[in-house]
């Protein structure tokens, strides 16, 4: 969809980055680690200083201990960190529990592991997990239960009350998770993120994946974390290093240094929350409906009442037409289940926001 975009010269709400710029600080910091000489191989882990920044933050805000040397790893990327630790422990007829709508990374992390997909379908308009069901389906090869809170692409959260029905659902199992936290920083009203390190039972068999790209507005840095008790992450490193082998050593220092600095994450939520607003306000009196969103900087619109051409179809048409892109939802479901919603990004400008409010409201079909 960026590259129709690009072509047809569309207003690009399709995927999931900011268009506006970085701290200059962040800027200032990695061309002094690049000028310190900071320009060889990182530590395998990541640098220690990031990893133990990392370390202090989860107990910060979730009250949960993770040793820096054994325990946090440094990754170019959540999506590599996400293929690392599936790739660490699921192995040939595994099954992997997926709650769909799913980042598109997760089903082929799985099949070129030799596990096998299993879907837990979520529906609109609140896409929440019905945890009776998701029971069904477990069985004695259910390896990992992967979940995303909050979750791309629908801006829905998990509760408290959501992580005490998974702790109970895996309890006496073996069971593993594997908990996509990528937008952990950004939650709206007064919501508090509900990580899986808050819970110890559900921490002492999860994996955490975490983005700095998301949370400091640097998607092309490519740099995350993985924080998972000492012998997961033993399993996830052996894996891990043949991958990758260690994640850019500037950009580390740099990260490391700005979170030392203070606690520039406080202000991606109510930053975020002021762009959900104005691009929902700006919406209102279309006949598209806003679908709830709680976290994440993805707006959902559901078109049903407009038009019922199939979400692929629409989205390429109004790129083309309507000079505005979105992504198809269905295209998050292994079966392509098709609902009439699109999702847009929310991470851009205010002049870019009007410009997209102005083409989604001139649309008639």
């Amino acid at each position: 969809m960026s590259a129709l975009a690009r072509e047809h010269n569309a207003i690009n709400l399709a995927q999931g980055f900011p268009d506006f710029a970085c701290s200059p600080r962040l800027i200032d910091l990695v061309e002094k680690a690049m000028r310190d000489g900071h320009n060889q191989y990182a530590p395998m882990p990541g640098i220690m200083a990031l990893r133990e920044q990392v370390a202090i933050l989860a107990e910060q805000r979730y009250s949960a201990v993770y040793n820096p040397d054994t325990e946090v790893t440094i990754v170019p990327g959540a999506t590599l960190g996400l293929y690392a630790c599936i790739s660490a422990v699921v192995k040939e007829d595994d099954e992997v529990i997926i709650v769909e709508p799913a980042y598109d990374s997760y089903i082929p992390a799985v099949e070129m592991n030799g596990g096998k997909a299993v879907f837990h379908k979520l529906r609109p308009p609140n896409y929440q997990i019905d945890w009776q069901e998701m029971r069904k389906l477990i069985n004695y090869r259910t390896r990992m239960i992967i979940i995303n809170t909050p979750h791309n692409p629908t801006g829905t959260i998990l509760s408290a009350a959501d992580m005490l029905k998974l702790e109970k659902l895996v309890e006496d199992t073996d069971i593993l998770i594997l908990s996509d936290e990528v937008y952990e920083h950004i939650l709206f009203d007064g919501i508090e993120h509900q990580s899986v390190a808050r819970f110890p039972k559900l921490a002492r068999r999860s994996f955490i994946v975490g983005s700095f790209g998301k949370t400091y507005h640097t998607t092309g840095w490519k740099t995350g974390y993985v924080l998972a008790p000492e012998n997961l992450t033993a399993a996830l490193r052996k894996v891990y290093q043949y991958m990758a082998f260690a994640a850019n050593t500037p950009i580390q220092h740099a990260l490391a240094a700005y979170m030392q600095e203070g606690n520039a994450w406080e202000e991606v939520s109510p930053m975020y929350q002021k762009k959900r607003d104005l691009f929902r306000q700006m919406l209102k009196g279309g006949t598209f409906k806003l679908l709830p969103c709680q976290g994440t900087y993805f707006q959902l619109l559901a078109y049903d009442k407009l038009s019922q051409d199939g979400d692929v179809e629409l989205a390429r048409r109004w790129t083309i037409e309507a000079g505005i892109a979105s992504v198809p939802v269905s295209v998050f479901y292994h079966d392509k289940t098709d609902h009439k919603v699109l999702r847009f990004c929310f991470a851009k400008t205010e002049n870019t926001l009007e410009k997209a409010a102005r083409a989604l409201l001139a649309i008639q079909s």
